[in-house]
């Protein structure tokens, strides 16, 4: 079991911790503040989590010169009057009428909301992980300045998160919200002594798959769409079905495309998907080849496209590397399919790099030369 702490320079798995942190900040919601995001690209990704506390603090500072957002919550309580509803089983139980009092149902403002339990709690945790002392003496302060003001609750659900919403004035709320997850999803790769364990990537292949994917389509958001192209994620393909018996339908696996890229310049359009394994296979003979099924996949959503837009559809597979780039391209039938892989084990600049240079060269889809990337 490999051993990682705050430094950022341990390894889980084969992958530096600084490296899983980096995808962690393209697959969060701070995707949709670029011009904040920045400030963190910028910095060393072994600082990321100090700068994540940073700005935290500066948020919860902001909003606490504002007031903090109030929300109604419900409560139960025995009264002397009627509030809200009255509930009747337990009044009668208690015979609370004979004492002149009601048990009652209502809703009440409050600043005890899951929005601000969830910031509280994430000062609480980052004061832990950070290297900075002053860091972490001001996060403890911001969480108790909260819980004098009245957030007491524990840390809430992801049932309860689910149901805040955000309005268009709540865009403070919000950002402060991406950068509180952000903080929670920053302490996750520890498998050292802490408050959040977890097994290493190899052992919970599905959530670093995941996160490998949505890290990749928020790169591709950050990078891309401000220079005119269009991005989306989780996009589903149609087969082109000309006839078929009634229930086809039922049973006919669904396409989903893990990222959707159209260039400014139109004309075609790159279906990139994500697998979180090696890129090759050994054969019976001990070579290496590129995995067959993974190739059929792709090959099957390009053809879907045909008719379907006025694009014309490329593929590519995008697989992690460790130590090893990757990048080969075909055309075959009139689409290009490609075959990168990204080393995590390089730099963040370095990752960012490659992944820059993948997809817009598999965008543009008629570059005839690979990139001059090499391994660090």
């Amino acid at each position: 079991m490999a051993e990682a702490s705050n430094t950022g320079g341990n390894m889980i798995g084969r992958i530096p911790v600084r490296n899983l942190w980096l995808l962690m900040l393209y697959a969060s919601e701070l995707t949709r503040f670029r011009d904040r995001m920045n400030i963190l690209l910028e910095s060393d990704s072994e600082d990321l989590p100090d700068m994540v506390a940073e700005l935290l603090a500066r948020a919860v500072d902001y909003r606490l010169n504002r007031n903090l957002t109030h929300d109604y919550r419900e409560r139960s309580a025995v009264l002397t009057r009627v509030r809200g509803r009255i509930d009747l089983l337990r009044t009668e139980a208690n015979q609370l009428l004979t004492k002149g009092e009601v048990a009652c149902r209502f809703h009440e403002l409050s600043i005890d909301t899951p929005r601000n339990r969830f910031v509280r709690a994430a000062l609480e945790r980052m004061a832990q992980f950070v290297r900075s002392r002053d860091l972490a003496r001001r996060s403890r302060s911001l969480a108790s300045s909260l819980t004098q003001l009245g957030v007491r609750g524990g840390r809430p659900t992801r049932a309860e998160l689910a149901l805040e919403q955000f309005g268009r004035n709540n865009s403070e709320d919000r950002f402060m919200m991406a950068l509180a997850q952000l903080a929670f999803d920053l302490a996750l790769p520890t498998e050292s002594a802490g408050l959040t364990p977890m097994v290493s990537p190899e052992r919970e292949e599905q959530w670093v798959r995941r996160l490998f994917e949505k890290a990749v389509l928020g790169f591709a958001q950050v990078e891309f769409e401000p220079l005119g192209w269009k991005v989306s994620g989780g996009g589903q393909l149609n087969w082109q079905i000309s006839s078929a018996t009634d229930g086809l339908a039922a049973i006919l696996p669904k396409m989903v495309t893990d990222i959707l890229l159209i260039p400014p310049s139109g004309g075609r359009q790159l279906i990139v998907d994500t697998k979180f394994t090696s890129i090759y296979a050994a054969n019976r003979y001990g070579s290496d080849r590129l995995k067959s099924q993974y190739i059929y996949q792709i090959y099957t959503y390009v053809r879907s496209r045909e008719g379907a837009s006025e694009y014309v559809a490329d593929g590519m597979l995008l697989h992690p590397a460790v130590d090893e780039f990757v990048f080969e391209h075909a055309v075959i039938q009139g689409h290009t399919l490609s075959f990168a892989t990204i080393n995590l084990s390089a730099s963040s600049s370095k990752i960012r790099e490659e992944l820059r240079c993948v997809l817009a060269r598999s965008g543009t889809a008629q570059s005839e030369h690979r990139p001059a990337l090499g391994v660090t």
